[in-house]
């Protein structure tokens, strides 16, 4: 049981509303909190419980997976997980995996070593005004590109969050547009659902982009102050954006390839 003042008073509750909003996340989650709680107190557990949370709704979310027309169409038993350990977990997790997997020729691989780093599902949202022909883009450091190496760390990006557990993605478009730009937006069109670097993170990318006005003076400095966040916007128009993507000042995927979808529906989206 919770520790005493571990619960707060909330909304009226009411079991189906719960169970459409949170229950497939929370059975999706208990497995991880049960095994945790072998390994960990049960403080350290419970700290873990928001971000295992997170965890749950992406698998939720996974299970709904992407048409399998022309590569293979995983079976039960093609991929067999012979050891796991989770080697590190805080904001993020990494796991380490002793599997084999179904080879071409039909038969199981040798046993072989993987390592996952994992992290939520996250959603970009590039905000266009076609009637300006204009977009918006944040400005802000990114703590992967200094890690790297690289010797100017602030990039200019897509607005970007993650999904929290019991959000929808198009709910976390318009709620980090409010956090990161001060944005109200329109309709939000699809680009794509991807996973950005699948060869060793978990992250899935829902990116959009979503029909706003974007009049001379909308662009401010913005960012949760809870989160340590320092997020500058800058309106720019169509060719000036392309021109940055061409000059590799833009450098990062989830924006480039919106760039490219923006520049071939561009065209139908000024039409109306």
């Amino acid at each position: 049981f919770l520790e005493t003042g571990q619960w707060q008073p909330g909304a009226e509750w009411g079991l189906a509303d719960w169970a459409a909003i949170w229950g497939e996340t929370v059975v999706a989650t208990a497995g991880d909190f049960m095994a945790l709680m072998a390994e960990k107190p049960a403080a350290g557990t419970r700290a873990r419980y928001p971000q295992m949370l997170v965890r749950g709704a992406s698998r939720v979310r996974a299970a709904t997976a992407a048409p399998t027309v022309r590569r293979r169409h995983a079976q039960s038993g093609d991929v067999v997980v012979e050891g796991f350990c989770q080697s590190y977990a805080e904001f993020f997790a990494v796991e380490d995996y002793a599997l084999r997997y179904r080879r071409f020729d039909g038969s199981l691989s040798a046993p072989v070593s993987r390592a996952a780093f994992v992290s939520c599902d996250a959603v970009t949202v590039l905000p266009y005004d076609p009637s300006r022909d204009r977009v918006l883009l944040v400005e802000q450091f990114r703590v992967g590109a200094m890690a790297r190496g690289d010797p100017q760390p602030w990039l200019l990006e897509a607005i970007a969050g993650r999904i929290d557990p019991g959000e929808s993605p198009d709910q976390t478009a318009r709620r980090e547009a409010l956090e990161e730009a001060g944005l109200s937006l329109g309709d939000l069109l699809v680009v794509a659902g991807y996973y950005p670097s699948p060869g060793v993170k978990t992250e899935f990318l829902y990116s959009y982009v979503a029909l706003c006005d974007l009049p001379d003076g909308v662009a401010g400095t913005f960012g949760l102050a809870s989160e340590a966040e320092d997020i500058r916007g800058h309106v720019l128009g169509f060719d000036e954006f392309m021109a940055l993507v061409a000059s590799g000042e833009i450098n990062n995927a989830p924006l480039l390839l919106t760039a490219l979808w923006l520049s071939r529906a561009r065209d139908r989206l000024r039409a109306g």
